[in-house]
């Protein structure tokens, strides 16, 4: 049987990898500009999305399981409150990261990369979550209405 969307199945296997080594970028040059994580986050859950749009949302479902967003939801949130708990038990306020190095500044860059990796697993999986939720409610589309 001929498939009308190989070219879109093709693009989309060419396009998913570079979006999320794109996530990869924002999220790594966030330390040195503002809010990394979130935008990383989105863009990283963008291509989860995608390959869920071109391949249909079991095929995503069985590449990023439900049982891993929820595990990514939990761990991104204990990821960015346990920092904050650190830096109390080393003697500092809630997210002074200047605690977590001997030097300050080093200190801050190990907080805002731990922090920020708490906000990129946080919005990816729940953005994941709430497509997952809604997606689920659809009726399939048959290929004839595409």
């Amino acid at each position: 049987m001929h498939d009308p969307h190989v070219l879109l199945r093709v693009i989309s296997k060419f396009l998913i990898p570079i979006i999320a080594l794109f996530a990869l970028y924002v999220q790594f040059h966030g330390d040195y500009g503002p809010g990394g994580g979130f935008q990383a986050g989105v863009i990283l859950a963008a291509s989860v999305i995608l390959y869920a749009l071109i391949f249909g949302l079991d095929a995503a479902k069985k590449a990023f399981p439900p049982s891993w967003v929820r595990i990514g939801m939990t761990i991104g949130v204990l990821l960015y409150g346990g920092t904050g708990v650190v830096t109390w038990l080393l003697g500092g306020e809630y997210l002074n990261y200047s605690v977590l190095a001997h030097e300050a500044s080093h200190g801050q860059h190990y907080g805002i990369l731990a922090v920020e990796l708490g906000v990129l697993v946080t919005v990816t999986t729940v953005m994941i979550a709430i497509f997952y939720a809604f997606g689920s409610r659809q009726p399939e589309t048959d290929e004839r209405d595409w």
